[in-house]
């Protein structure tokens, strides 16, 4: 719920001109990263704060599974989707029915509608047998059908007490069985003791999309603010600043949890620093951005 207009105490940065955004990611913001404000209030900060779009998370909150409806608010606030995250948490599993493709299939649809070349997905969960046997197909089908790219995201294991398992049917680290398109996650790196270094060296360019966030190490999923946490988050956007992420259509989201702020302005300023800190490290060096002659 928001607590009405207010004034941001934090100078927050315009969005880059044409020609900056020629060579420089766009920087979008997670839906998910207002809860538990929903869907309108995402849209409405990133307006407000200069993000470049949005990644929509489809969950729970119904704004978030009617397209009409989050068409209105990109209009409105002037901010597109550049990116849809589909309905495969486990809190998400009954959204749009129980089966998995169908979901999938409905949230590539939606993308497309909205404009976003990009959904973002995680790999199948251990009951999901079914799904696990076709899901590389799948994710092959969308962009065939819909020209819409599936970066798999990676994951970690979920730990109670002295035991840690990997609810994944196909692991935590999608580089492992090899997909077209990869989501590199900060969060989960940090939960699952991944070096983000290295996973991203694997993805190579593959790498499609950032979920720019941060994790202590704890064996939990933290989404702290970029730069608060003990990832390497500043290496891995500079690494990608100085690539042709950008050039092949490469998208960062701020994906962070503010769920424990008490109102609309404190959320808003950890969301203008988690944007600061984008723009700041996404910036290519003098050696990347100046073409070498012959």
């Amino acid at each position: 719920m928001s607590d009405g207009p207010t004034t941001s105490r934090f100078v927050t940065p315009s969005r880059p001109s044409a020609v900056a955004r020629a060579r420089v990611a766009p920087v979008a913001l997670s839906t998910a990263s207002v809860y538990p404000e929903g869907v309108a209030a995402g849209f409405e900060i990133a307006g407000e704060l200069g993000y470049d779009g949005v990644e929509l998370m489809i969950w729970t909150d119904p704004v978030s599974q009617d397209p009409r409806a989050v068409e209105r608010l990109a209009h409105r606030h002037g901010v597109p989707i550049l990116a849809v995250h589909a309905p495969c948490l486990a809190v998400t599993q009954r959204v749009w029915g129980a089966d998995p493709v169908h979901r999938l299939r409905r949230t590539v649809e939606v993308a497309a509608r909205l404009g976003a070349r990009t959904v973002v997905v995680h790999p199948p969960f251990r009951w999901q047998r079914r799904y696990a046997g076709v899901f590389a197909d799948e994710v092959a089908r969308a962009h065939e059908v819909h020209d819409v790219t599936l970066p798999v995201e990676n994951m970690f294991p979920v730990t109670r007490g002295a035991i840690s398992t990997v609810p994944y049917a196909l692991g935590h680290d999608p580089t492992e069985i090899g997909f077209g398109a990869y989501t590199l996650d900060l969060s989960h790196t940090a939960a699952a003791g991944v070096d983000a270094l290295d996973l991203a060296e694997r993805m190579g360019d593959r790498l499609t999309h950032l979920h720019l966030t941060d994790g202590s190490g704890a064996p939990r999923d933290e989404h702290l603010v970029p730069g608060r946490g003990a990832q390497p988050c500043a290496e891995v956007c500079q690494r990608l600043a100085d690539s042709r992420f950008a050039a092949t259509g490469g998208t960062v989201v701020l994906e962070v949890s503010t769920r424990r702020c008490r109102t609309r302005q404190e959320r808003t300023g950890l969301l203008a620093e988690s944007l600061l800190f984008a723009r700041l490290h996404l910036t290519p060096t003098m050696s990347a951005a100046i073409p070498t002659r012959g």
